[in-house]
């Protein structure tokens, strides 16, 4: 089934969220995913459970401890910025080559065959570091990705913008999921037939707040689960 990144066009634009449906929903079909948010930044340790890890731990059916944040999230700061800013307010840094060999031992061969989710951390080029972006991550990893965009005004241009930059060093992107705005003044409906002329190849699942199940299932068979 294999390993997929799940990205987004900006941050706050439904990683963890979408993440999160898609661990449910390969449960719910007798599956065992895994998941991953090595990098998170906005991490409150007196609440660890109202934060982008104890979500997916909540979703995969584990306590949200120490010793489990650890394991999908070893890299926390507290600050709610890019996580250069953030770590550099802790005066630490992130080592991009320990966060790659993270990365490709999560997702690596294992005893079972179930889906593993790396989840990014804000936008396609946030900054990790002084030369590395998460667009570097996703490359160095050796992932496909699942591109998260909603359907707010200016989804369109952030969308492409975030499509140019990852086909510029060759990553590969599964599908993009395009979430529903609320309050947006444009239609869900017209923001996919919008972006469907512009990225032809790609497949466009659609996650319509009310009814997103059936978008999540469409998402989940297409990165190799059920």
């Amino acid at each position: 089934m294999g390993a997929n990144f799940i990205t987004g066009t900006g941050t706050d634009i439904g990683k963890t969220w979408l993440a999160s449906a898609l661990l449910r929903h390969w449960r719910a079909q007798g599956l065992s995913p895994a998941a991953f948010k090595p990098v998170l930044s906005g991490f409150d340790p007196a609440c660890p459970q109202a934060g982008d890890a104890g979500a997916l731990l909540a979703a995969l059916g584990r306590e949200v401890s120490a010793t489990e944040l650890d394991a999908i999230a070893p890299w926390r700061f507290a600050a709610p910025l890019s996580p250069d800013m953030a770590a550099a307010l802790e005066g630490r840094r992130i080592d991009f080559d320990e966060l790659v060999a993270f990365t490709r031992r999560s997702t690596g061969p294992g005893p079972g065959s179930d889906p593993v989710l790396i989840e990014g951390v804000g936008g396609v080029m946030v900054p990790l570091g002084e030369r590395h972006t998460v667009r570097d991550w996703i490359v160095a990893s050796g992932l496909p990705c699942v591109l998260v965009t909603g359907s707010y005004l200016g989804s369109l241009s952030h969308t492409l913008t975030a499509l140019e930059a990852l086909a510029k060093v060759g990553a590969g992107v599964t599908a993009i999921a395009v979430n529903e705005t609320p309050d947006s003044p444009v239609a869900l409906a017209a923001t996919v037939e919008s972006l469907a002329r512009h990225v032809a190849g790609i497949p466009l699942v659609t996650i319509a707040r009310g009814s997103s199940l059936a978008g999540i299932a469409h998402l989940g068979k297409l990165l190799g689960g059920m």
